[in-house]
């Protein structure tokens, strides 16, 4: 039997050496994350976590699928191609995906009677999910899939910057084509025929008209994304920057420091018909070639670029503003996309401008 003074405890194990790292750097690197779900990961690993991640800067929101808030199989089926896109757009910040919830399930907020970090799991909009976020300046959220529906083959991209209101709309649409798989085809269109002007068979084939429903769907889905803003906006008053995506990379919304205190302080004109902020009467410029050869391989038949404006704004007159309205306005033009539709829009503004003039709705 060994005597008492050969018992000892084992060794105590080292300090851990991450805790020597200062919180402002730990902060840093969960701003590198992002992710609102390996946030939460991220919350579960020790009460230092848990107390710093409520603390972060940048949050990204990736909802992978809507489900119904009822279970209510009677429910219209969440169909992007829906000539109803309100009931999508109602149905997004109401529901959420249960698989970015879990993470935060069992996680309690020390500073709150040590009350859950966030909502018990079940059906929760963005604006729950985010709510013990205290210190958020920049914002991404990213929807299942594009809002507008379009017929295959075609491609349409939209983004939009709103305050209170809508401030600039550029949508590009198109039917790209893979010239690399194609080669064998040489003559989309003979340059001699495209005189930059819009052909008479684009009136006669419903070519107009398909344009004016890529933009009138285009702007509801702006003004319903920015209408269900609403209560993240007025729940986040350190956002300096927000931006609403989808999967599908089809539209974004974007609202700036400017945008964002605007939206604070005038009040929102909702639509009268649905649940959506209202689209002033806003000036249209359209944009059409017949055929486009961009880079990487690509080529793009009926090219339409559509920018939107309030009216009276940039739109002409000797005021003091419109010189750098008008100049703000084609900077947002120019950076609204990137890769080949970034030269699609750079070729499509040195063509013939069309001015259309819509009401508010």
């Amino acid at each position: 039997m060994q005597s008492k003074s050969r018992i000892h405890a084992d060794p105590p194990l080292h300090n851990d050496q991450f805790d020597r790292i200062p919180d402002s750097l730990v902060l840093l690197i969960l701003n590198k994350v992002a992710d609102v779900r390996a946030l939460g990961r991220c919350s579960a690993v020790s009460k230092r976590f848990n107390f710093l991640v409520p603390h972060v800067h940048d949050v990204y929101v990736k909802i992978d699928r809507v489900v119904s808030v009822d279970g209510d199989p009677s429910d219209e089926s969440l169909n992007l191609a829906s000539p109803k896109p309100r009931n999508l757009f109602s149905h997004l910040l109401k529901l959420m995906l249960i698989t970015i919830l879990k993470p935060f399930h069992h996680l309690r907020n020390p500073s709150s009677g040590n009350k859950p970090l966030l909502p018990q799991l079940s059906h929760h909009s963005p604006a729950q999910v985010l709510k013990n976020f205290a210190q958020i300046r920049n914002l991404h959220i990213e929807l299942p899939a594009g809002d507008v529906g379009t017929e295959d083959g075609v491609l349409l991209r939209w983004r939009a910057e709103f305050g209170s209101t809508l401030q600039n709309c550029v949508i590009l649409g198109g039917i790209p084509i893979d010239r690399k798989s194609n080669v064998i085809d040489q003559d989309p269109l003979p340059v001699a025929e495209d005189n930059a002007s819009i052909p008479e068979s684009f009136y006669s084939n419903g070519g107009l008209k398909l344009r004016v429903v890529w933009t009138i769907s285009s702007l509801i889905a702006a003004s319903t994304r920015h209408y269900l803003l609403r209560p993240i906006i007025k729940n986040h008053p350190t956002l300096r920057s927000l931006v609403l995506t989808d999967s599908d990379g089809q539209g974004t919304l974007s609202m700036g420091t400017e945008q964002l205190r605007e939206f604070r302080e005038k009040p929102l004109a909702a639509s009268a018909s649905a649940n959506r902020t209202q689209v002033p009467a806003s000036n249209m410029k359209l944009r059409y070639a017949p055929y486009l050869e961009l880079p990487e391989g690509i080529g793009m038949q009926g090219a339409t670029l559509v920018a939107i404006r309030p009216s009276g704004e940039g739109s002409g007159g000797s005021g003091g503003n419109n010189g750098n309205s008008r100049k703000e306005a084609e900077a947002f033009l120019n950076g609204s996309f990137d890769g080949p539709f970034r030269a699609a829009v750079k070729m499509l503004v040195k063509r013939k401008t069309y001015l259309l003039e819509m009401n508010g709705f």
